[in-house]
């Protein structure tokens, strides 16, 4: 059995195929842990899902800021006119309706105690251990299967507050776990993000690192799967991994084993010119 890091495949289907049988995957015995970003700008979004969907239990996933923009613009335009062609596809799809509550059904934050990893797509807080970020993580989680879920999606825009406070309550507080976890890239030593830069670790000065660079982060005795990063590339260090290796950029789209720490590659779908 072995158990494969994916990054950013953001609706690039064929090339998630491509590695897939690159690593011989047999799903009554393998896993996929996917740090999200499922869909958007690849073109292939709708087979994507649908793919992942079919593989059952074997397919676990911690939801991206792409998959939350899906998730909201289905609230927004459940019979199409979002503007983004690959939504809509989803959207008038028979199995729309599953397959959203099928990506409602996965967490922001997931913990491997066997392999002591902490999963997320975007970062941590420094203030955060990694049970506090599952926590966070579930909070979004029980909303999103909940009554309240349309609500949440139309309150989670935002970079608004930026500073963590256990005591904060109600949307903004939402908003903020929501930010973290699928938007995070560079901190402060408070927690502060921000989220409109997207550059290479160095592109922001100042008290702001990247996250993980923080020293004093609670969360420095485990190690944290990531994506979101494709500035930062594949990285594969002792305390983080990041696996946004740039696929939709014209990089690649990487599958890590965590038994053998092997790494499988296979080319994206096309070049495009970078965007946040």
């Amino acid at each position: 059995m072995s158990t494969y890091l994916i990054g950013d495949i953001q609706g690039s289907y064929d090339s998630l195929q491509r590695l897939l049988q690159k690593i011989v995957f047999d799903p009554a015995a393998d896993k996929l842990w996917l740090c999200g970003d499922l869909v958007n700008r690849g073109g292939q979004s709708l087979q994507v899902l649908q793919l992942l969907k079919s593989l059952g239990q074997s397919v676990s996933v911690t939801l991206g800021n792409h998959d939350m923009h899906l998730l909201a613009n289905y609230e927004l335009h459940p019979d199409g006119g979002s503007g983004n062609k690959e939504f809509d596809e989803i959207f008038a799809a028979s199995d729309c309706a599953s397959l959203m509550d099928w990506l409602c059904s996965h967490p922001l934050a997931s913990w491997s105690e066997e392999h002591q990893l902490l999963r997320v797509h975007a970062g941590v807080i420094p203030q955060w251990t990694w049970q506090a970020t599952i926590s966070a993580g579930q909070e979004i989680s029980d909303v999103l299967n909940s009554d309240k879920r349309g609500a949440f999606l139309r309150h989670m825009y935002g970079n608004r507050p930026r500073r963590w406070r256990e005591d904060r309550t109600g949307w903004k507080r939402l908003r903020l776990i929501n930010n973290i976890l699928t938007r995070l890239r560079f901190c402060d030593e408070i927690g502060r993000g921000i989220y409109n830069v997207s550059g290479p670790p160095g592109s922001r000065r100042g008290n702001y690192k990247p996250w993980f660079k923080q020293k004093h982060r609670l969360t420095r005795d485990v190690t944290i799967a990531f994506g979101h990063w494709a500035a930062l590339g594949l990285r594969i260090k002792k305390r983080y991994i990041c696996m946004d290796s740039g696929c939709v950029w014209g990089g690649k789209l990487s599958a890590f084993s965590l038994e053998d720490r092997t790494l499988y590659q296979v080319r994206g779908p096309r070049r495009k010119k970078f965007r946040k």
